[in-house]
């Protein structure tokens, strides 16, 4: 249940909830603790009651003292030393009456049974105390006020003849601790012997715990009360603050989506807002980019299917053979069109796929060119007499940082598209360089038409419409994943006219590993 309970609870009420428990626990535990305490320091103290007691008595049966004002005030002249570290010993006959006083050693015998008629007692709670005031049926309500008395006569009606019986005395803002024990000689009760000391040591270290327990439990409650208002000003409410951002970033309200504030923060929330607001950007960003892509594929495929529309309602309705003939190469091309775009529009969300999985890590370039140039010099050579011809400066080794199959990708389609643009029996060449500040550099020189654009960086988009002849073998999408992947290895690509021949040149340059 109460798993439940703090399940549904936020995280300032759950903290405050635990705090709450132990806090609870703690003070039961200090409860019982103090409630225990005094006891323990009370029977200590009139432990070394008993013992004096005890000797004292020794001493009075082995001098043979009886319980009368007479010897006992002698007995207490000549053993004074006995009670120097009490503040008060009391004796009493078999009858109860007061024989002798050590607070009145100095005056008149007659003025004993004055001072003793009325004092305030807290009674121990134990089996013995009730048994005791249970006797003349003593009210020990919430003043506590019996005669001392009163407390003797129920002691010797008890007939507990040995056992000592220990009572606090609280008067005058004084706390006295009095312990009694019965006097037995030849089998036989003789008196009565009370001694009383000042406790205010005791009621001082209880005081003491109470007031530190007290202040304790106030600076803990002030503490958890600041810590409270720390989490929920600087952590709680920002962490609301962002599962707010991100709601509304689901509801697509971007106006109402604003955490510029925690951003500026230098420590983990800091960190965690600027990752998710980049994050939501990057996903903005590519959400974008695929309905503009969706777009211009939806675009690009209408224009070859109308063109297959109207083929093939031509076709039906000529018997010319030459003019179906031209009819056919069109379906054919439109059909290649459509096919290519499908195939390399899948391959795009293929590659973003895999790209988000895929670890960039330190690689030598030059393998991987000879490889796809190898590659494409099996293929093109025999098949038009193209050749690919690869060059480099001589340096030992051309490290970056990439993935090595999509750099086999970039290389694949810049000299693909060297080659739509080259006509046959012509040179195409691939040259590796390492510059001064060790970047490397891939540049794929043709021997086509060059670029009719004064903007050369058009043709890196989607879709670019200025196309070869039989750009009908292409999607329009091949220089846009090149841009893509270079952006993905933060290298720079730029394209431009040959300046010693006709021809263009494409040139990546890779940032040094």
């Amino acid at each position: 249940m109460l798993s439940n309970l703090l399940k549904n609870l936020s995280i300032l009420k759950k903290f405050l909830f635990i705090n709450l428990i132990f806090f609870t626990i703690i003070g039961l535990l200090t409860f019982i603790y103090l409630k225990n305490i005094q006891p323990n320091l009370i029977k200590k103290k009139s432990s070394n009651h008993i013992e004096v007691i005890n000797n004292t008595i020794d001493n009075l049966i082995r001098l043979n003292v009886k319980f009368v004002e007479e010897d006992i005030r002698k007995f207490l002249f000549s053993t004074r030393f006995l009670f120097q570290n009490l503040d008060r010993v009391i004796f009493f006959d078999n009858e109860l009456n007061l024989v002798g006083d050590t607070d009145t050693l100095d005056l008149d015998p007659r003025s004993f049974t004055t001072r003793l008629d009325t004092i305030e007692l807290e009674i121990l709670n134990d089996e013995k105390t009730k048994e005791i005031t249970e006797k003349k049926n003593i009210d020990i309500g919430t003043d506590h006020s019996v005669s001392l008395k009163d407390i003797l006569f129920n002691y010797a009606s008890s007939k507990n003849y040995g056992i000592p019986f220990t009572f606090t005395q609280d008067e005058f803002n004084k706390f006295k601790l009095t312990t009694i024990k019965n006097v037995m000689q030849s089998g036989k009760n003789i008196g009565y012997l009370a001694i009383t000391e000042n406790a205010n040591d005791i009621k001082a270290a209880i005081d003491e715990r109470k007031t530190f327990i007290i202040r304790t439990a106030i600076a803990v409650g002030i503490v958890i009360l600041i810590f409270s208002f720390v989490l929920n000003r600087y952590f709680l409410k920002p962490i609301k603050n962002l599962v707010t951002y991100t709601k509304t970033i689901k509801n697509k309200n971007v106006k109402g989506a604003n955490i510029d504030t925690l951003k500026l923060r230098n420590d983990e929330l800091g960190l965690l807002s600027n990752s998710l607001d980049d994050m939501t950007l990057e996903l903005q960003k590519r959400i974008s980019h695929a309905e503009n892509f969706s777009t211009d594929l939806v675009h690009e495929i209408r224009n070859p299917l109308a063109s297959l529309k109207s083929a093939s309602e031509i076709l039906h309705d000529t018997n010319d053979v030459d003019q179906r003939i031209k009819l056919i190469d069109i379906l054919s091309h439109d059909v290649q069109r459509i096919e290519r775009l499908i195939t390399d529009y899948s391959q795009i969300l293929k590659d973003e796929v895999a790209l988000s999985k895929e670890k960039i890590k330190k690689l030598d370039i030059e393998p991987i060119v000879k490889s796809v140039v190898d590659d494409f010099n099996n293929i093109y050579k025999l098949k038009r007499g193209i050749k690919i011809v690869y060059e480099n400066d001589k340096k030992n080794k051309y490290f970056i940082n990439g993935i090595e199959n999509r750099i086999e990708q970039i290389i694949a389609n810049l000299l693909d598209n060297a080659i739509s643009f080259s006509e046959d029996n012509k040179k195409v060449v691939v040259k590796v360089l390492k510059l001064d500040d060790n970047k490397v550099s891939i540049n794929i020189l043709d021997e086509g038409q060059g670029f009719k654009e004064k903007d050369t960086s058009k043709i890196f988009k989607r879709f670019y419409s200025n196309r070869p002849d039989k750009f009908g073998q292409h999607s329009g999408l091949g220089l846009n994943i090149v841009k893509n992947l270079a952006d993905l290895h933060n290298a720079k690509i730029k394209a431009t006219n040959r300046l010693d021949q006709n021809g263009a040149s494409m040139e990546i340059i890779f940032p040094k590993a």
